[in-house]
């Protein structure tokens, strides 16, 4: 489980609803569900890059399915306090890691490598990196975008 953001066209004049802080540019939030060997199984509704991960994750009720089904899931650093099945790596700089927990992270970041190229999949769809319009719409494309990707990997 991880989070993709679009960043939209051009810098925002203001920080309004659904602008990035960080990145100064209207963007959102989709979380994204993929299987262990990397193919994309399901995006979220989009949301406002503002929202945070956990509670995109909480909103779109992944966190507790992924319990009641009794499903390990890898995730980022930004989903601390996921709880739950949400696996997370060990915190702290990597030299004051113990030798186990430096393996397990190493062991966490081939797997979390994979979903990453699941990410990278959604944000190689040129239209998705030139939208400038509502997270509505955007839900619509992202759905749309990965119907056909389902479609053509079979």
């Amino acid at each position: 489980m991880d989070r993709t953001v679009r960043a939209g066209q051009g810098r925002a004049a203001w920080f309004g609803p659904g602008t990035g802080v960080k990145h100064k540019k209207h963007g959102m939030n989709v979380q994204v569900i993929a299987d262990p060997k990397g193919r994309l199984l399901w995006a979220s509704p989009a949301l406002a890059d503002a929202v945070h991960n956990v509670r995109a994750a909480r909103e779109h009720g992944i966190i507790d399915a992924l319990a009641q089904a009794g499903i390990n899931c890898w995730a980022s650093k930004g989903y601390q306090g996921a709880g739950g099945t949400v696996r997370l790596p060990y915190r702290g700089r990597w030299d004051s890691l113990s030798a186990g927990q430096q393996a397990v992270n190493r062991s966490r970041a081939k797997e979390r490598a994979l979903v990453e190229q699941a990410i990278a999949t959604i944000k190689s769809w040129r239209l998705l990196r030139k939208l400038r319009c509502s997270t509505t719409r955007i839900t619509s494309l992202v759905q749309a975008v990965l119907t056909l990707h389902l479609a053509s990997s079979d």
